[in-house]
């Protein structure tokens, strides 16, 4: 059976603006300036601000310290009314889909259907280390992360759904299921993106390499009967204020919907309080 969550504000409705996010002090791929701060506060601050996302990094082993992510969500949805909150991304392959799905589940029925789920399989930076530690095949991580991108809807959703190894499973309650966004630049994230998922997430692309993404995305989700997934760019701010707006206007104008300004350095509070200024100088 699938519960319904406490109804969903306007955070449920598509914007006609571009969305712009940011991400959660629970990380940075820089070992020499880790990004951790208050997560509630900075989940606050980001809603304050106006706002349209804030998004958790996933790893168990990284190239840096780095917060649970589940956790980190729960935190900001607990702690803010409208804001969405987005994994990005889940490394789905280090854990069992089914255990991803009750996360997810759980954490889109305690939002209000605020969560946007960004699935990966692991920037190579990181190594295979975390694979090892949690008992999981490294090389595999593709192949598995294929497999639960097929039964995670189910999952969610309080369906049945049969795993891999052939077990049927129901979970309950079941969601909404969020939507799904599928990471990484290259050709295999791209068609698995149009298999599988309603957006896809690739990291500091140009607005013109944005445009022939979304050519090709269309292509490929035609060749499989499926809309087109849509775009959401990860790039730090590109300069000083106007030069940021010029660029994140130039993606709005590629059909991208949505970009997340990543944090250069610990001074998280600032780079909100930037991207708040990009997000008001957007045309409306």
């Amino acid at each position: 059976m699938t519960v319904s969550p406490r109804p969903a504000d306007s955070a449920g409705t598509p914007s006609a603006r571009l969305d712009l996010g940011t991400f959660l002090p629970t990380s940075t791929p820089d070992p020499a300036q880790p990004i951790l701060g208050d997560i509630g506060a900075a989940a606050r601050l980001a809603e304050e601000l106006g706002l349209d996302s804030v998004w958790s990094t996933d790893h168990l082993v990284a190239s840096a310290p780095i917060l649970d992510s589940t956790v980190a969500l729960a935190t900001a949805a607990a702690v803010t009314e409208r804001i969405r909150i987005g994994w990005g991304v889940l490394v789905v392959s280090l854990r069992p889909a089914a255990w991803a799905a009750k996360q997810a589940a759980t954490l889109q029925y305690t939002s209000g259907n605020r969560l946007l789920l960004g699935v990966g399989t692991g920037n190579p930076a990181h190594s295979d280390i975390a694979w090892r530690a949690a008992d999981q095949p490294h090389a595999e991580r593709g192949r598995r992360t294929d497999e639960a991108l097929r039964v995670l809807p189910d999952l969610i959703a309080g369906r049945p759904a049969v795993l891999a190894d052939g077990t049927e499973v129901t979970l309950s309650p079941g969601a909404s299921v969020p939507p799904i966004l599928v990471a990484g630049n290259g050709s295999r994230a791209m068609r698995r993106a149009a298999a599988y998922a309603d957006g896809w997430l690739a990291i500091g692309l140009s607005p013109d390499e944005s445009a022939l993404a979304a050519t090709e995305l269309a292509d490929l989700a035609d060749a499989v009967n499926r809309p087109a997934p849509q775009i959401t760019i990860v790039t730090p701010p590109t300069g000083d204020l106007a030069q940021t707006v010029d660029t994140v206007s130039a993606h709005a104008a590629a059909n991208v919907e949505r970009v997340i300004l990543a944090p250069a350095d610990p001074d998280w509070r600032a780079h909100y309080e930037f991207a708040a200024k990009v997000k008001a100088a957007l045309p409306s």
